[in-house]
């Protein structure tokens, strides 16, 4: 079993004895692909965390940006996170009703304006269900919270600073996307793009960091899947995936190993591959 950590990653057992505090804040950032069927508001409307928000990714991102769900302004989180009565001091939990699928990518985006008091939910709304633990299907009540932010630049990567470290290999850049997709066999989910990989990149499919219940592996279990890839964790690592999501599991995978030279490409594989004038790998 994962050790509870209040700034990566806590236990089921832990939230429903620190539930009741009043500097605890539980977010619920459900997200499915389209073609599951599924909505995350919908779900959450149905049934959550006892006092949960619901944190819409699509929502609180940037608006002027073409590419899906990349990071908002500062000052639009801020707005957000104090609507939803979050502000300084709080203890921060988020969970999604995959295992884990999104909710790491949250964990990420509070880490990235600062806030380093913020844990997944180990297993998510599935196990918490699954044990017999309280939902509810109301909204909580939520006054305005002051909230400051300090954006952390070491942690997001964009397209430029991606290319040269691939073309340098200074950075060890790990991909989270499906084998397949890696390989540039299987077909990407959104249209117009190319199949493949960033040249350089390796394959770290994130459903390799977590076991069968959708939990996170432990730590020697997850340099297992680090070593196995040929990861040399001995430089910084960039993530990556289809769009900035699935990459933070392997960002909170890292931080549970004590690997804290890492970051996120935030415009992924929505934008590496739509671009004809980027290398392109393919193959294992």
């Amino acid at each position: 079993m994962a050790k509870n950590d209040p700034k990566t990653l806590v236990s089921t057992e832990w939230l429903a004895r620190h539930l009741g505090s009043p500097d605890m804040r539980v977010f619920d950032a459900s997200r499915y692909m389209a073609d599951t069927g599924r909505g995350g508001r919908s779900e959450y409307d149905g049934a959550h965390i006892p006092g949960a928000r619901f944190f819409d990714i699509e929502d609180i991102s940037d608006g002027r940006s073409d590419l899906p769900h990349m990071v908002p302004p500062p000052e639009k989180f801020i707005s957000r996170m104090r609507a939803m009565g979050v502000g300084d001091g709080h203890q921060v939990v988020v969970y999604d009703s995959a295992g884990l699928f999104s909710a790491a990518r949250v964990w990420w985006m509070f880490r990235l304006f600062g806030k380093t008091d913020v844990a997944v939910l180990d297993g998510g709304f599935d196990k918490w269900v699954a044990e017999g633990r309280e939902t509810e299907d109301l909204p909580p009540v939520m006054r305005d919270r002051h909230m400051t932010v300090s954006r952390q630049n070491h942690l997001i990567k964009d397209v430029t600073q991606v290319a040269a470290a691939a073309k340098l290999g200074d950075h060890e850049i790990l991909d989270a996307r499906s084998p397949g997709r890696f390989s540039g066999e299987e077909p990407e989910p959104r249209e117009g793009l190319r199949g493949g990989h960033i040249p350089g990149s390796k394959s770290v499919y994130y459903k390799t960091l977590l076991n069968d219940d959708g939990t996170m592996k432990d730590e020697d279990g997850l340099r297992a899947v680090f070593d196995a890839a040929g990861a040399d964790l001995g430089k910084p690592v960039i993530t990556t995936c289809g769009s900035g999501v699935t990459a933070a599991i392997i960002n909170l995978a890292l931080e549970r190993i004590g690997h804290d030279r890492h970051s996120v490409y935030d415009g992924s594989w929505s934008e590496w591959g739509m671009y004809g004038d980027l290398k392109v790998a393919t193959g294992e």
